[in-house]
């Protein structure tokens, strides 16, 4: 083989299936299926809904015990909440969270509205962290919920502040997960979003509902989360906020938080021209969009 030859030469490619790991695999198998029940399950019991023999399992569970990721209690098992803390440690994340409280505690205090956090996750949404109503009634959201991407207004936030090979990459994803969606219909208003800054929009899964929804943007000018308010009108609240405010407020936390997590108002490329002005507009701009949305709810 010549010189040549040896320096244009690459390292083929796999053709064939992934490599598996049975023994992981079991273990993964037995974790997500005691993540997905209720109650603590008997060997036998995991054994059959797994359809392995008992023997298979037996070591298995034995580890996962010691580890600490499954709790043995009267010969039945149960998940710990080691997962929960782990997925919680990472760095990011466990920022973000930090971050996030104060400012939404203020936010759901000033507004007497609830707010939610969400990520992004393979084609859905995890809400991260809310804060619920103060006054005591309104609409909220669990803490681990998963919801939709397509048709909910943080959803959207996380999708259309993203470079365009990641929106078409989630876009697939989300399609995926929810097949009766087309992707034709929501690229135009990823592209709407992107430019107002901002979802604001009548909830498409909760009658009566107004859901506005402000990215969190990271360093890089993406949104690495969703900082949103599901509004539910108080007939009974004279002083109750009007939508156009609850957007205004939004925005001022979102800025915020997006300051905290390390984003900086400055120029970047028209592929994201969206993100420098969207919390950050002056108090005529805002008044003027909230005019013109007084005049449309």
């Amino acid at each position: 083989m010549t010189k040549s030859t040896k320096k244009r030469a690459k390292v083929a490619e796999p053709t064939g299936p992934n490599y598996s790991a049975p023994a992981l695999e079991k273990g993964l198998d037995i974790i997500e299926m005691l993540c997905g029940s209720n109650v603590p399950l008997a060997q036998t019991a995991i054994a059959e809904q797994l359809n392995r023999s008992v023997s298979e399992i037996y070591r298995m569970l034995a580890c996962l015990v010691h580890r600490n990721y499954v709790v043995n209690v009267s010969d039945t098992y149960a998940i710990t909440t080691k997962l929960f803390e782990l997925a919680h440690s990472n760095p990011p994340t466990n920022r973000l969270l930090a971050e996030a409280g104060p400012i939404m505690q203020e936010l759901s205090s000033d507004l007497q509205q609830a707010c939610h956090l969400t990520v992004y996750n393979q084609g859905r949404q995890i809400v991260i962290a809310k804060v619920d109503n103060p006054g005591g009634m309104g609409f909220s959201i669990r803490v681990g919920a998963e919801l939709d991407v397509l048709v909910s207004a943080s959803g959207r936030a996380l999708l259309a502040f993203q470079d365009t090979e990641t929106i078409e990459l989630r876009i697939k994803e989300s399609l995926q997960r929810s097949p009766h969606h087309s992707a034709a219909e929501i690229r135009p208003v990823l592209r709407t979003i992107r430019a107002r800054g901002f979802e604001s929009m009548l909830s498409l899964q909760i009658k009566g509902l107004y859901a506005v929804s402000y990215p969190v943007l990271d360093t890089q000018n993406r949104a690495l989360a969703a900082l949103t308010v599901p509004y539910a009108e108080r007939l009974d609240q004279r002083s109750r906020k009007s939508v156009p405010e609850i957007e205004v407020a939004l925005g001022r936390a979102a800025r915020a938080l997006s300051e905290r997590m390390g984003w900086r108002d400055r120029e970047v490329s028209d592929l994201t021209s969206g993100f420098t002005d969207f919390p950050a507009a002056s108090g005529k701009r805002q008044g003027a969009l909230a005019a013109r949305r007084r005049g449309k709810l």
